[in-house]
């Protein structure tokens, strides 16, 4: 609720992904990073992560997180209905081609997904850490089980085991918007693997050994193949100086 302290461990999460108009991604940062951070979080809400989409330099990137529905509802309200956004939500809009791009996810029932420390953020102007992320989005057909429960209980173990843990598996949060000013994607059956290396090479080798183990590549691979909707979607990301996410 306005007012009191971020949570730790989010229950909704919002990914976002902005298209922006060519060349101004470092400006919607550094107005991001300088403007938009504690105010939002003295609303209620945790800023998560911001990332330069490294296959494409006009995407902006970012995550925030609300302890539910309801608080999301009264964060968002209390920020955008503000006088921080009223200031410098013009500039900021300036920059976008589209907002749109917006899923709600939440950790699953028996798991925590992000676990941050918003004490732990750099000030502004400070240098983005040499850090990679990588976000695996898998799309299953709405209402289906069976590519959900693969990657969660199956894929994400062996994870572990080859390298380093997620930082946060995710599932399409079912609730309806309630903030609809925001619009978000519907219809939407996701899970999202979020995982942090020293660098891509890490990342690559990770991959490769897990994709060597033989239950991946003959069982829990295929499975999930055959239970897709669509092909999945990896996200390349460099994490921003002031990103809590890294």
């Amino acid at each position: 609720m306005p007012g009191t302290a971020p949570v730790g461990h989010p229950a909704v999460i919002e990914l976002r992904q902005y298209t922006l108009r060519p060349g101004r991604r470092d400006e919607l940062i550094e107005l991001f990073d300088r403007e938009f951070v504690e105010t939002q979080e003295e609303t209620g809400m945790i800023v998560l992560g911001q990332f330069r989409d490294l296959d494409d330099p006009d995407r902006f990137v970012w995550l925030r997180g609300f302890e539910d529905m309801e608080a999301r509802r009264e964060a968002l309200s209390a920020f955008y209905g503000g006088p921080v956004w009223a200031a410098h939500g013009p500039q900021a809009n300036a920059t976008m081609v589209d907002s749109d791009n917006v899923l709600l996810l939440r950790p699953p029932p028996d798991r925590r997904g992000f676990a941050v420390t918003p004490s732990e953020r750099q000030r502004a102007g400070a240098a983005a850490p040499d850090r990679f992320v990588a976000a695996a989005l898998w799309h299953f057909p709405p209402g289906t089980h069976d590519g959900t429960e693969l990657i969660q209980n199956r894929l994400v173990p062996l994870l572990r085991q080859t390298g380093p843990a997620p930082l946060a598996v995710l599932a399409t949060e079912p609730a309806a918007n309630t903030f609809p000013r925001l619009p978000v994607r519907t219809g939407e059956n996701i899970v999202a693997v979020f995982t942090s290396y020293p660098d891509e090479a890490a990342h690559h080798r990770h991959v490769a050994d897990a994709t060597a183990h033989p239950l991946v590549r003959n069982e829990i691979l295929p499975g999930i193949e055959r239970a897709q909707a669509t092909a999945p979607l990896f996200l390349r990301l460099a994490p921003t100086a002031r990103s809590l996410i890294r």
